[in-house]
């Protein structure tokens, strides 16, 4: 058992503000530390659950920039986990991170089932490759760290270089510097798209 798991069982109980919503934060090897605990914390201290899913085994390498930083432990690998246990999806950034992920087929068929069942996604810096891969950001206004920027617009983004954008289900954001305006945006879009879920679910009965 890795350390942090009473945590889990706070965040759960503390939750039930927030009708229950479980975000899968989507990371690897690579991950730029901050863009993972930051936004995570700031999740959990708005009362969601905020689960770390990966195909790393146990814990993940975490960076900060280019030096390696933290061990992170791992709440659910990818293999045994499904998209439908979740309410919303982060994707954080870090140059490996992303690029190791969008070569895993399942990692990108996660991505995708979100975008596909209407559930709101967020990513920062390099996290936008992943959309990239999963072919869902056409039409759609975004923002990235720089370097993404002509792949985002060949696969029919537009993009616009500002520390937030929001487009129907999807937030992006650039770098570490705008992760305050980044969580601040991220819990109301996810507080929101649980809202709609609940809606929706309600006019089917």
């Amino acid at each position: 058992m890795f350390p942090g798991t009473p945590r889990v069982e706070r965040k759960t109980m503390r939750n039930e503000r927030n009708g229950g919503t479980r975000v899968a934060i989507l990371a690897t090897d690579g991950v730029e530390r901050v863009e993972l605990t930051e936004p995570r914390k700031a999740l959990e201290g708005a009362g969601f659950t905020a689960e770390l899913v990966s195909p790393a085994k146990g814990a993940l390498q975490s960076y900060d920039h280019e030096e390696k930083s933290e061990r992170i432990p791992v709440d659910r690998e990818l293999n045994e986990t499904s998209p439908n246990e979740y309410d919303a999806l982060l994707l954080p950034g870090g140059v490996r991170n992303p690029d190791i992920l969008r070569m895993n087929e399942k990692a990108v068929d996660f991505v995708r089932a979100f975008v596909d069942a209407g559930k709101p996604v967020a990513a920062i810096c390099h996290g936008p490759w992943m959309l990239v891969e999963a072919n869902v950001v056409d039409g759609l206004n975004v923002t990235s760290w720089p370097s993404v920027r002509t792949d985002l617009e060949n696969a029919g983004a537009s993009w616009t270089d500002e520390p937030v954008v929001e487009d129907e289900w999807l937030i992006t954001s650039r770098k570490p510097d705008d992760l305050p305006q980044f969580n601040e945006r991220i819990i109301e879009l996810f507080r929101q798209g649980k809202a709609a879920g609940q809606a929706e679910t309600a006019g089917r009965r």
